[in-house]
């Protein structure tokens, strides 16, 4: 698909399955791209409208000079909801995409019914610890945080993995000024009051080896949504979809079953 043109961005974008269907939107990560969610996709309910992008200064998508704001990315993605005249959508994000779909969802009620929070929270780390993150990408680039990145996401033992040179290729492909300016958008963004004025149907997804955003921040996040629902995937860190896609899969066509999505 080509890149779309929105009024001041392109951005890179994919929209898979038959026109009509039931509208999913999967927002990906600090650091990665649309690509990520290749092997869920499979894994979910055929039928599906599934829309995915690469959030601003990521994957294909346009990469504007650094800071971002969070309102800046809720904005690109309510624009190209809007180009593909997307309405009723569940929207699933994680990490980043999840800060990112909690602003969309307080914002624009016509595109959001229901939201699938995966392994993000109302607020991210600090403003402080952030900083440190963008002054050391500043200086060394970005092979001076992939370490410590990879053992947040998948643990100590991150090194073992067969995948591994594929995860640390997408991080070092990273552009520095795309990471720096999403990475102060995090670093700005507390949403424990705007979240906490949701009523949409929403389901929480945890991995229990989680070190970027711990099951207990994850479950915190879930407890300011009246009605939430909270699922923990045992044997996952931060990218459960990848570690464990039987059971992240499961879990997100329950949600969708039970909301009468599918």
């Amino acid at each position: 698909m080509p890149l779309i043109w929105l009024d001041d961005i392109r951005l890179n974008a994919r929209l898979d399955g038959p026109e009509g269907g039931p509208a999913l939107v999967l927002l990906h990560g600090l650091g990665t791209d649309l690509t990520i969610w290749d092997e869920l996709i499979p894994l979910l309910p055929s039928g599906l409208r599934i829309l995915r992008c690469d959030l601003r200064g990521h994957g294909g998508s346009d990469t504007p000079p650094a800071p971002y704001a969070m309102g800046q990315l809720v904005r690109d993605t309510e624009r190209l909801l809007d180009h593909f005249h997307i309405r009723e959508a569940v929207v699933l994000g994680l990490s980043c995409g999840g800060l990112v779909a909690q602003g969309l969802a307080v914002k624009r009620l016509d595109q959001v019914r229901a939201v699938i929070l995966s392994n993000t929270a109302a607020r991210i780390g600090t403003a402080t610890t952030w900083q440190a993150r963008i002054d050391t990408v500043r200086v060394q680039g970005m092979g001076a945080i992939i370490p410590a990145t990879l053992e947040r996401w998948f643990g100590r033992k991150w090194r073992e993995r067969p995948d591994i040179g594929d995860w640390q290729a997408m991080l070092s492909r990273a552009r520095v000024e795309g990471w720096c300016g999403t990475a102060a958008a995090i670093a700005g963004t507390d949403f424990y009051t705007t979240t906490a004025s949701l009523t949409l149907p929403t389901l929480a997804i945890a991995g229990d080896r989680d070190g970027a955003t711990p099951p207990d921040l994850v479950h915190e996040t879930a407890d300011l949504i009246r009605g939430s629902g909270f699922r923990l995937i045992r044997g996952a860190g931060h990218l459960p979809f990848v570690e464990k896609p039987q059971d992240y899969a499961g879990a997100v066509t329950a949600f969708l079953k039970a909301i009468g999505h599918v």
